[in-house]
């Protein structure tokens, strides 16, 4: 299960609120298995382990989901291990 957390690290991205006026306009991060999923405001995902030592590098997944980025993250630690 992923957990979301807001951050007040300058260097993640800032999440604009919705044109609703929802929406907190924070920072936020996902943790999900050992990675920590960032939003950039280019629509990519930073993914970076949590801890070392790093069994799978740092990577930028493409523009997609959440889901999608979860099953890219579960992917890489098959291929890895």
């Amino acid at each position: 299960m992923a957990t979301v957390r807001s951050l007040s690290d300058a260097s993640l991205p800032t999440i604009l609120p919705a044109a609703d006026g929802s929406g907190s306009g924070r920072r936020w991060v996902v943790r999900y298995r050992g990675f920590v999923l960032m939003p950039q405001t280019d629509l990519t995902w930073l993914v970076r382990p949590e801890r070392s030592p790093m069994d799978v590098l740092p990577f930028r997944a493409p523009a997609s989901s959440l889901a999608d980025v979860k099953a890219l993250v579960d992917w890489r630690l098959g291929k890895a291990a």
